[in-house]
This record gives structure tokens, C-alpha cells and sequence, in this order.
């Protein structure tokens, strides 16, 4: 990378994080519902096309690390040791994760976010997506010929227990809690549900078979 598209491309990181600080400030203040984009663009400096260049929608806004946190569960899911199992790996980044979302600086955006009916069905509409992306993720990882549904189940769940636990008492217990059900199933699963792990295959790992 060149020092010219090194400064470009930390000057479009800068704005792009201006932009979403200023967006939750103003929806912090005002409510989300009260704050058009035109507002956020007006407070940030920039254009409005600006905005809508780095943001594909309002409730973007907020959720502005949506893509890190589904690459983070993807790299847990794909890139762990190869004797490490699925399961610890993926409960080791959720941990991660909810440890993040609970420090005190972010409890403002989850208090918009729940008072928002528009940022809640964008927040489910997200899991969905994570967790269609992450089923895939697995079942390519596991060597299945396709996505089944103990891999739709397992990244549905996984994607959950995040949620679950940001909204528990004690988040860190949850995320054990949640997880020690998350592996009993797995383990649990029928033998037909197994078959394709244990059978092996292009992308399956040493020892990958106790999933």
C-alpha cells in the first residue's frame, strides 16, 4: 500500500467513525426516530451523499461494527487451531464480544437501540444474517457438503447467546450457562446429524470428528 492510499484510506476510517459518533450523539440527545440523516450530516459537516457512501441506512448508523462482529465469530468458527474444538472456540469469542458490549460507554447506544422498535427489527434482521452467514462458515469448516440443520441450529443459537447475555444480570454466567446447553446439544445430536463430520471430507481438520 502506497503512503497516498495509506492517507486515504485513513482519512475515509475517520470519517466514516466521525460520522457514526456523531449520529449516536444526536440519537442519544434526541431519540432515534427524531434524527433524519440530513441532521447527522449537518452536525458531522459533511454531505448528506456522504453519509449514505459509508452507511447504507439510518439503522446502520448505529450498528456501525456489524461486519467486525460477524468476522470475529467467522474467525473463531474457521480460523482456531486445528485441534481446538468448534464449540470453545465460538463460546471464546461471544465472551469476548459481550465483555465489550457491557463496559459502561455502552450502555447509551443499547438504550437507544431498545427504545427503538426500528433499531430492534434491524438488530434481529442482522442476526438472521450473521447467523445464515456463520451456518455456511461451519458447515464448509466441518467439510458437509451443505449447510444442515444442526449448522443452522448452532449459529442461530450462537448468534443468540449473545443477546441473552448483554441483557443478563451477570453476562458472564450466562455466556457459560448458554454454552454448557450449546455443546450438550451438539454432542447430543443424532447420528445422522454426524455422519457428514465423521465421514470426513476436503475441509475437515485432525480430529474434527468430536466437532
Amino acid at each position: 500500500m502506497s503512503a497516498t492510499t495509506g492517507r486515504r484510506e485513513r482519512k475515509k476510517a475517520a470519517t466514516r467513525q466521525k460520522i457514526a459518533d456523531t449520529a449516536l450523539r444526536l440519537f442519544v440527545e434526541r431519540g432515534f426516530e427524531a434524527v433524519g440523516i440530513r441532521d447527522v450530516a449537518a452536525a458531522a459537516d459533511v454531505a448528506v451523499t456522504t453519509v449514505f457512501s459509508h452507511f447504507a441506512s439510518k439503522e446502520a448508523l448505529v450498528f456501525e461494527r456489524e461486519d467486525d462482529f460477524e468476522e470475529r465469530l467467522l474467525r473463531a468458527a474457521t480460523g482456531r487451531a486445528p485441534d481446538e474444538p468448534l464449540i470453545p472456540a465460538l463460546r471464546r469469542e461471544i465472551l469476548a464480544l459481550v465483555r465489550h458490549c457491557v463496559v459502561d460507554e455502552a450502555a447509551e447506544t443499547w438504550r437507544v437501540i431498545d427504545e427503538s422498535p426500528a433499531l430492534r427489527g434491524y438488530e434481529e434482521a442482522m442476526k438472521r444474517r450473521h447467523a445464515t452467514t456463520l451456518a455456511a462458515a461451519i458447515a464448509d469448516d466441518l467439510g458437509l457438503p451443505g449447510v444442515t440443520t444442526a449448522c443452522r441450529t448452532l449459529a442461530k443459537f450462537v448468534v443468540d447467546a449473545y443477546t441473552l447475555a448483554r441483557e443478563a444480570a451477570d453476562p458472564e454466567a450466562a455466556v457459560d450457562e448458554i454454552f454448557h446447553m450449546i455443546e450438550a446439544a451438539w454432542t447430543a445430536r443424532p447420528a445422522a446429524a454426524k455422519a457428514g463430520v465423521e465421514a470426513g471430507g476436503p475441509g475437515q481438520r485432525a480430529g474434527q470428528g468430536r466437532g
